[in-house]
């Protein structure tokens, strides 16, 4: 087996050499390389060194797949021979300046988002439990019934589930105030004060128990519990106006000035012309959302899990956490995840069907972790470096996170949490549904699965291509 060192150099070669690269980060399974031209890299070489499980190019960086774990230690070897490094964050403004106008936003939007989703996940895995605990079954196993359970446990668990998505507006605008260049703690703040508990609750007042305070008379305002849009637009624009303040305030009051002058105005903003504007807008989006999945015959779950991974490969589908917190701040409950985790599984089985179908040994040793890392949520290591490779089995994962997606919507799966799925994501539907979960993954790896191993794939198909390469 080839160690480390010797596949880091074969990397940086096949990639143009050291003077092709202007420098090198990596991720949970990518190493990302920005390049300076890419006609200079040699894909086919790449796909060819050992432990390499895909490669793609996106946002201005050349990407290698290399899987958890693996791509840390490729990236200390890589470092080690003398290329620069540097964080995602310093690479991602590299990335910023390439894209249309349109691919831009999107990156922004996740860079925004993807920081606050480890918590919202913690969040729905004690959902998840919680549900498990107080289901009648589970405790008559131990001789109790609801009753027993402790007040003041079920207040506990209450804290657990409740927090991240009572101060929701914060999280939010920390992680604007971070991405758009501001002071993060000026963002945690504001989104503080948008759900200010001298403020009337936003669910107090949607119920009708309680009712907004109408600023000269005619400005409705109330806390922004669970919403999204108003602290990311509060967030942005807060950022830009702390920036212009640090600018003209003189050095020794910097300290004092800015950030009351931020917090001032960004107040007043926030509560009178943002919130209300943008949580109308966001009810739009959520009612749209809502609209879509409540569509009959299980129609929103064909087209959401047929489509969801051809998002994957563009990178769009960061817009989604968007929608996913949404459901959750707003409902309490999360269709989505049920549908997108059938797109998901299927891809993984697809790669499945590849796996046992091949008599290569290579391709063996790809497609086998490949699907192990699909089956516990990531499935680009599956897309890139098999299912794409040779189309028919991405495509029949299409299908099949179709057959599953419609089965899913059939059956009203709604998890208690988030960007968690397949094997991982059965933590989100320890209830009632848990085996209605389970047979919506099985529809879907087994439709891609059947589809890929009796028409999907042959060994001339990878033979074909080997020798186009060639």
């Amino acid at each position: 087996m080839t160690d480390n060192k010797e596949i880091a150099k074969q990397v940086i070669d096949a990639i143009g050499g050291k003077e092709n690269v202007d420098s090198v980060a990596h991720c949970a399974t990518r190493l990302r390389i920005m390049v300076k031209d890419k006609e200079k890299v040699r894909d086919d070489e790449i796909e060819n060194i050992e432990k390499v499980k895909g490669v793609f190019f996106n946002s201005g960086q050349y990407q290698i797949i290399f899987g958890t774990g693996t791509v840390n230690k490729i990236y200390a070897e890589v470092i080690d021979q003398g290329l620069s490094g540097t964080t995602k964050g310093e690479m991602k403004q590299e990335a910023k300046k390439q894209g249309n106008v349109f691919q831009r936003a999107i990156r922004t939007f996740g860079d925004v988002f993807v920081p606050i989703i480890p918590v919202l996940v913690a969040t729905g895995l004690f959902m998840g439990l919680r549900g498990l605990l107080t289901q009648d079954p589970v405790l008559a196993v131990f001789g109790l019934v609801p009753g027993d359970i402790s007040a003041n446990f079920l207040l506990y668990t209450q804290v657990l589930t409740d927090t991240a998505f009572a101060f929701l507006p914060a999280l939010v605008a920390w992680s604007a105030f971070r991405v758009f260049g501001g002071s993060p703690v000026i963002g945690i703040v504001l989104g503080l004060m948008l759900v200010n508990p001298a403020l009337p609750n936003a669910y107090a007042v949607a119920s009708g128990d309680a009712s907004p305070i109408y600023m000269f008379d005619f400005i409705p305002v109330v806390g922004y519990q669970g919403t999204v849009l108003p602290a990311f637009i509060a967030g942005y624009i807060g950022s830009k106006v702390e920036k212009r303040l640090r600018k003209i305030v003189p050095e020794s009051l910097d300290l004092l000035l800015s950030p009351f002058g931020t917090l001032l105005i960004m107040s007043i903003l926030s509560l009178f012309v943002i919130g209300p504007v943008f949580h109308s807008l966001e009810e739009v989006v959520l009612e749209a959302v809502i609209w879509l999945l409540a569509l009959p015959f299980g129609l929103a779950g064909i087209v959401i899990g047929g489509l969801n991974q051809v998002l994957v490969i563009t990178g769009v589908h960061h817009i989604f956490n968007f929608l996913e917190i949404q459901l959750l701040a707003n409902t309490g409950v999360n269709p989505y995840n049920g549908i997108i985790t059938s797109s998901i599984a299927a891809q993984g089985g697809a790669t499945l069907a590849v796996a046992m179908k091949t008599k290569s040994k290579k391709l063996k040793a790809l497609a086998y972790p490949s699907t192990l890392s699909a089956f516990l949520g990531i499935t680009e290591p599956a897309i890139f470096g098999v299912n794409l490779r040779y189309v028919k089995p991405f495509l029949f994962g299409l299908v099949g996170g179709a057959a599953g997606g419609f089965m899913g919507d059939i059956l009203n799966l709604e998890a208690t949490g988030m960007s968690v799925t397949v094997i991982p994501g059965t933590l989100l539907y320890l209830n009632d549904q848990f085996v209605w979960y389970i047979l919506t993954n099985i529809i879907a790896i087994g439709v891609a699965f059947v589809l890929t191993y009796l028409f999907g794939y042959t060994d001339k198909m990878r033979e074909d291509i080997e020798g186009n390469k060639a």
